[in-house]
């Protein structure tokens, strides 16, 4: 099925060979354009982009955009328009809230490889956890690329722009969690299973209250999903208690002020909560915070833990396959520029990995 800027493409292509358009007439605006096909204003953009590297027209600052005084010869043009031989290098773009040696940077040097692979060209955007760099990074790159991989950031509310595009038909595969409801591409870990696991192993191990701590897990898939894992691991053996308003974690967040308040408000609820013996941190970074916080004696469990390699401790943890991910992130999206059907959902394997074998 046609993208919906390649159906703009296909009408205007139409038109040039009718001579409806001919050389030096206007070509309809970016709005007028959206408004005739029912699309977002930044679907009728990528469409007169994609005219222009076809040589069909060209865009003046301040007046509009043109049919060229030199037409191709339109028998040698076929859609989808490109602008570029067939098969040259595809240009992707990777949008995510940061990236570290406990997570993201094996995710990314995954995506890199994989393009290297491909021949694709990738350009790499930070969001530091902020909605409205994701925003503007959605906007200002989906014009001059051909599809983007997004790692979204934590939040309450979906990135309308992201939404926008996705309606719209443009490529994009989601990595690390999904946006429910919302029919999209995307790869993760099944983080219901991966928890379940994990809290099944501290159980395994004779603990009967187990605490989840986390950051507000709302509209965060990844998060929802791994304290829905950590509930159903229970039935009969134990109890489950939870702290799910930490934020000093969150990217962005962090500062000072907002890793002492955490700290305060995890020794709260120790001191609330003596029979927890087992603390799973849904991060590593928050992990290490519970461990400076109750300063020994009791065991951790994360989702990361890449350890020593760091400088830090090693947990109980799982250990998330983002080679994986990132491969099918690419390999997903190549395949939807190719026409390709795509599954909205791609799960990666996952192990448990003991602190003593942590490596």
């Amino acid at each position: 099925m046609a993208l919906l800027y390649e159906r703009i493409c296909a009408h205007v292509l139409e038109q040039l060979r009718r001579g409806a358009l001919g050389p030096g007439d206007r070509v309809p605006s970016e709005m007028e354009l959206a408004a005739q096909f029912q699309v977002s204003r930044i679907t009728s953009k990528r469409a007169l982009e994609v005219l222009r590297e076809a040589g069909l027209v060209e865009r003046i600052r301040g007046k509009g955009t043109f049919v060229v005084r030199r037409l191709p010869d339109l028998t040698d043009v076929s859609m989808p328009l490109r602008g570029r031989p067939k098969g040259e290098a595809r240009s992707i773009a990777l949008i995510m809230p940061d990236m570290s040696e406990a997570y993201g940077l094996d995710l990314m040097n995954a995506i890199e490889e994989r393009c290297a692979e491909y021949g694709a060209h990738l350009v790499v955007r930070r969001t530091h956890g902020r909605q409205t760099d994701e925003e503007k990074a959605v906007d200002s790159l989906v014009a001059s690329v051909d599809g983007l991989i997004v790692f979204p950031v934590h939040g309450d509310f979906y990135n309308a722009s992201l939404l926008r595009q996705v309606l719209g038909g443009y490529p994009v595969v989601l990595v690390d969690r999904h946006l429910s409801g919302i029919p999209v591409a995307a790869v993760h870990t099944d983080n219901v299973a991966a928890a379940r696991a994990l809290t099944s192993r501290l159980l395994d191990q004779g603990h009967r209250h187990i605490a989840f701590l986390s950051p507000p897990p709302v509209n965060t898939s990844s998060i929802e999903e791994r304290l829905d894992g950590f509930r159903s691991a229970f039935g009969s053996r134990g109890k489950a208690h939870e702290l799910t308003d930490l934020r000093s974690t969150l990217p962005g967040s962090t500062t000072t002020e907002s890793i002492g308040a955490d700290i305060e408000v995890i020794r709260a609820f120790r001191d609330r909560t003596p029979e927890v013996t087992a603390y799973f941190a849904c991060e590593y970074n928050l992990a290490r915070m519970v461990d400076r916080a109750l300063g020994g004696g009791h065991v951790i469990a994360c989702f990361d833990s890449p350890g020593d390699s760091i400088g830090g401790p090693p947990y109980l943890h799982v250990r998330q396959n983002q080679a994986e991910m990132g491969r099918s992130a690419v390999d997903m999206l190549l395949a939807q520029l190719r026409g390709e059907p795509v599954p909205n959902l791609s799960l990666v394997p996952f192990e448990i990995i003991d602190a003593a074998s942590n490596r």
